[in-house]
């Protein structure tokens, strides 16, 4: 018989969450027309994306397969509900 496997600390699983939240923020955000976005938003909207790329590495950011977007959003959704967030939350 197998021990039960330690629980993450908070603080570990705050820090999944974020990185899930970074990932699908970013992508969610490629897909969207800037030609359509308040123009002062857009310096704030590159910054990010600098600095998610940096931190993550753009070749790690997508694109994506469906298979690996669903993963990633079922991560995103698992963390939030162990957080104690109800239901199915996505949003980013």
């Amino acid at each position: 018989m197998s021990a039960e496997p330690d629980m993450r600390e908070p603080s570990e699983i705050r820090a999944a969450e974020n990185e899930m939240y970074d990932r699908v923020w970013y992508d969610r955000s490629k897909t969207v027309d800037h030609e359509k976005t308040e123009a002062d938003s857009l310096p704030t909207i590159m910054a990010k994306y600098e600095e998610l790329e940096t931190k993550y590495g753009k070749e790690s950011l997508g694109p994506m397969s469906d298979f690996d977007w669903g993963m990633l959003n079922g991560k995103l959704s698992a963390l939030r509900w162990v957080l104690g967030d109800e239901g199915d939350n996505l949003d980013t």
